[in-house]
């Protein structure tokens, strides 16, 4: 397995990305998404993602490098998934898909919540070992 590019904050578990992927999906059917890096730049400064997913095969990881920062900044959750190619898939386009967010959860607020709860562990037991 390759290293992670320098930006990937925390390894995040097989289970919370494929809950992360399956709400992206969800909520692509009955909420709202946004997708690509500027679209999701913005939605986060505006305050309205719920939950950003952000690729760990980004070339250049310039691309995404600042959102984590902004998330941080916002108190907005994110987590890293492993493929661009896997999400953009799910978004339906023909691409890679750098990163996405959550803007309304429509039907899946139960596994946004879940997604959440796991991520807040995970962030407080990566400062723990630091």
């Amino acid at each position: 397995m390759s290293p992670k590019a320098y930006y990937v904050k925390f390894e995040t578990p097989k289970e919370v990305v494929d809950l992360a992927y399956e709400l992206l999906r969800q909520a692509k059917m009955s909420g709202k998404i946004r997708k690509g890096t500027n679209e999701v730049t913005k939605t986060i400064e505006r305050g309205l993602a719920k939950l950003v997913l952000i690729a760990e095969d980004v070339e250049p990881p310039e691309v995404v490098a600042h959102l984590p920062i902004l998330c941080d900044e916002r108190k907005i959750p994110y987590v890293f998934v492993p493929s661009k190619v896997q999400m953009g898939e799910i978004l339906g386009i023909k691409v890679g898909a750098a990163s996405a967010c959550i803007v309304e959860v429509g039907e899946a607020q139960g596994l946004l919540e879940q997604i959440v709860n796991r991520l807040s562990n995970l962030k407080k037991e990566v400062k723990d070992e630091q």
